[in-house]
């Protein structure tokens, strides 16, 4: 099993920044990919941004692009979202999660409410 905890949450105004963080314990050596998600009230939960292991090539929701940036910090077992530019429709619980090489996400956090204010 793998357990994640994200931190980082909060509210912010518009066009600020925020930086989400998700430690992972467990068998995190079977983890390959890393990713968030986020779930708007009233909306399915939808992919922001997933890293692999390697760090190469992140990907990225195009709602997103250009604003957030993904990275991993495999010493710390910790990934990343720094989130600018922030935007009253990045209003979302924030999920981690982690997925392994079956491209499956088998493991998710609890979620950290991100609320940005017009």
């Amino acid at each position: 099993q793998v357990q994640l905890v994200e931190s980082g949450g909060g509210l912010v105004q518009a066009g600020g920044s925020l930086r989400l963080s998700c430690a992972a314990s467990g068998r995190t050596f079977s983890t390959y990919f890393m990713g968030w998600f986020r779930q708007a009230p009233g909306k399915e939960r939808e992919f922001v941004s997933a890293i692999r292991r390697s760090g190469f090539n992140p990907n990225y929701a195009d709602s997103v692009k250009g604003r957030f940036t993904i990275s991993r910090d495999d010493a710390k077992n910790t990934v990343y979202l720094q989130m600018n530019s922030l935007k009253p429709e990045d209003t979302a619980v924030y999920y981690c999660a982690a997925a392994t090489m079956d491209g499956n996400w088998h493991y998710w956090g609890q979620g950290t409410q991100v609320i940005v204010s017009s």
